[in-house]
């Protein structure tokens, strides 16, 4: 695969079924598919660059292709969406090996499969030194269904899906050399490298959230709690109150981490105070994905966090690319 079309007829022999909806795909200027009557177009991109999102020195090729669309398709589960296609772009440096590259998209295929998604174009380049990836993805909702992050109300309580910190934990661990192939590793160690290295969309989750009716606004954990909770009170114009005895912290995970740290890619979500004890019938679907309540929101513009040292301001401080 030197050749770049080479590559290109690779990524189109890869794709094995057709989606009904699905026009044309790889081989044409642009794709053309059909969107259901009573459905909107979701859209969304992530650029992932070597040496500011991940380094080669430490990231398994297939763990890297895993992540690049797990972060996309958590965009699409934040909006409470069905993902359905994705385009890939590429600058590949010539230091790259096929292998990698194989490696790489053999990931990226595995995720694809599991949640039913079409790559339907994209990109390639060459590039000095650095890979660069950029994916695009492509989801459905019902019309006037997509959560926002503008909905939410005070009185609402704020709930977050799994534990906070992992990722951030085992970004710390990486860089002080462990790897995923030490065989000293303890499994919490283990855990927290793959908490950073295979993030998991929750797109079964937000299904069912918007299939019931439950939640008034939804972000997914990428930049930190704080972020991006801050993002959910700012385009909803109201404030917050977390409990951190409440947060659902990563086993060996700092407080710090779970707030600030970012990359957990799971869902942050406010439900009516009236509908919160479905939360527990919800709970029973995922019975290994812990559904935790975090605080409530406030129609205080400011956000709060509450410790046994009293209440203090909640300052965003998760990741900024431009910091």
């Amino acid at each position: 695969m030197k050749k770049e079309f080479e590559f290109i007829d690779y990524l189109r022999n890869q794709i094995s079924d057709k989606p009904a909806d699905l026009i044309a795909g790889i081989g044409d200027d642009a794709a053309i598919f059909t969107t259901p009557k009573n459905y909107q177009n979701l859209i969304s991109t992530d650029l992932l660059i070597e040496d500011i999102h991940f380094k080669l020195e430490y990231t398994p090729a297939n763990l890297l292709g895993y992540k690049a669309l797990a972060v996309n398709l958590s965009d699409i589960a934040a909006m409470g969406g069905e993902a359905k296609y994705f385009l890939l772009s590429i600058a590949r440096p010539k230091t790259l090996s096929d292998e990698f590259l194989i490696d790489l998209l053999s990931g990226m295929f595995e995720l694809a499969k599991k949640y039913k998604v079409s790559l339907i174009g994209g990109d390639t380049s060459g590039s000095v030194n650095k890979l660069f990836l950029n994916l695009t993805i492509l989801g459905e909702s019902l019309v006037n269904q997509a959560v926002m992050r503008s909905g939410a109300k005070p009185g609402d309580e704020i709930y977050i899906s799994g534990k906070l910190g992992g990722a951030a934990l085992g970004l710390e661990l990486l860089q002080k050399g462990k790897r995923l192939t030490d065989k000293s590793l303890t499994e919490i160690e283990k855990s927290a490298l793959l908490a950073q290295l295979k993030a998991e969309p929750r797109l079964d989750l937000a299904s069912q959230l918007v299939k019931n009716q439950l939640i008034t606004a939804m972000i997914d954990i990428s930049d930190g709690l704080s972020s991006d909770l801050g993002h959910i009170c700012k385009e909803s114009r109201v404030g917050a109150i977390i409990d951190s005895a409440l947060l659902p912290l990563f086993d060996s995970a700092r407080m710090d981490q779970a707030l600030n740290g970012g990359e957990d890619y799971e869902l942050l979500f406010t439900v009516p105070a009236e509908k919160a004890s479905q939360i527990k019938e919800l709970r029973v679907l995922f019975p290994n994905l812990t559904i935790t309540k975090i605080g409530v929101i406030t129609s205080d513009l400011t956000k709060w966090l509450i410790a046994q040292n009293g209440q203090t301001p909640l300052e965003s401080r998760g990741y900024d690319h431009f910091g």
